[in-house]
């Protein structure tokens, strides 16, 4: 029990010095785009696509389970005896759970190009416990030819080694620090913030192009300013966007601006759109964009993003964990994650596969009925074999040497 408490004793010290939260007057210190708008990782979440696709990922690779495997011969097993299982599975730290901090890993990588978490051992070495930290808090440094980490969250500082921090890297140019993802998009995202703000701002005037109220005969600005103010506290915003005025024999009321319908407004919203899609490489019916999809093409759009956007960074996640987290003296150790229930089709597509695979015997009653979730049966686990069949080499290995 003693040992215990002093790792949560040192869990909470952990996480007391190193806060999950950004920094403030982050988004300030960003540059701005040349359309005027400020874009930092923070900021850009403001534009709802990259909102929309960073969630679409993040929570894709979040609700995957992590399972970590023990290679045993030609075979593999669940390594549910190894406290890492644990660990990478369930939760690794008492804070958070798996989902959590996989999602804070996948969104800290898809926005700042880098993924950081402390890794807290236990006397043997093994981890016991894995602690996300904020890309802004980190600075990576190469040191005599060593490559160590500085932890800054603006009170304390503390240079560790490699073997402390789990590092999950985006596109890099130097295979040390990951590209931001933001920081190479920044002007389409501040195209698309910029686009959202005027939106606002139109609605925010009474939904209609700027006018200009003509009075002839005053030349006082001071006269001008009070009509305007009074004008304005009829008309002003959407709540006097449709009320009658009357205004003296006169008077006018000129629009002037461009209205964004002439302007192809919403060509320009939903192009920004499409553009950020890209950059995620996202299908654009994740996003709403349902004008040319179709049952049949959304579906197999479905699987292109589980096959070449996901898996990418599943991959980084696997191989980075490979390298930082698991035991270098348990070698046969490797985690993957349980991509299948993403890549499955419909149900007509599925069993006519099953069929197949039963059919030509490679694989079993009970291995479909786990593939579908379902509990094995007795005398599920026989294979068939179809009695017109015969190898092309008899008595050999069933023509593999056949050519050699």
């Amino acid at each position: 029990m003693a040992g215990l408490k002093d790792r949560l004793a040192k869990w909470l010290g952990i996480e007391q010095r190193f806060t999950l939260t950004q920094p403030e007057r982050w988004t300030e210190l960003a540059p701005a785009a040349k359309s005027g708008i400020i874009v930092s990782e923070e900021s850009a979440l403001k534009f709802s696509a990259v909102l929309a696709c960073v969630r679409i990922i993040s929570e894709s690779i979040a609700q995957l389970p992590l399972i970590l495997y023990r290679r045993v011969g030609d075979r593999r097993e669940r390594a549910t005896d190894h406290r890492l299982y644990r660990v990478l599975h369930d939760a690794p730290n008492p804070l958070m759970t798996s989902f959590e901090a996989r999602e804070y890993l996948a969104a800290s990588v898809l926005l700042w190009g880098n993924g950081y978490a402390l890794i807290d051992r236990a006397y043997d070495g093994t981890p016991i416990a894995l602690w996300p930290i904020h890309p802004s808090q980190v600075a990576v440094r190469v040191d005599d030819g060593k490559v160590v980490y500085e932890l800054y969250n603006g009170k304390t500082r503390e240079r560790l080694s490699r073997s402390r921090i789990l590092h999950i890297r985006g596109l890099s140019l130097d295979g040390i620090v990951g590209l931001s993802p933001i920081g190479l998009a920044r002007e389409a995202i501040g195209v698309g913030l910029a686009a959202e703000e005027a939106a606002a701002r139109f609605w925010a005037a009474g939904g209609a192009p700027r006018e200009a109220l003509k009075i002839p005969g005053i030349t006082d600005p001071e006269q001008w300013k009070q009509w305007r103010d009074a004008v304005e506290r009829v008309r002003g915003g959407l709540e006097g966007s449709h009320r009658l005025q009357v205004l003296p024999g006169e008077w006018t009321i000129d629009k002037i601006g461009i209205p964004p319908s002439d302007a192809e407004f919403i060509e320009t919203r939903n192009f920004q759109i499409l553009e950020i899609a890209r950059i995620f490489r996202v299908p654009p019916h994740k996003l709403g964009i349902l004008e040319k999809a179709s049952y049949a093409s959304i579906e197999q759009q479905s699987i292109e993003f589980v096959q070449d956007s996901l898996l990418p960074w599943l991959r980084r996640f696997e191989q980075a964990i490979r390298r930082d987290v698991l035991p270098p003296w348990e070698p046969d150790l490797f985690v993957e994650h349980l991509v299948d229930g993403l890549l499955r089709g419909d149900i007509e597509s599925r069993y006519r596969a099953y069929a197949t695979a039963r059919q030509w015997g490679w694989l079993s009653v009970n291995d479909i009925r786990r593939l579908e979730n379902m509990e094995p049966i007795p005398g599920g686990d026989s294979y068939l074999m179809p009695l017109n069949m015969m190898p092309v080499n008899p008595g050999g290995n069933g023509g593999n040497d056949a050519g050699n």
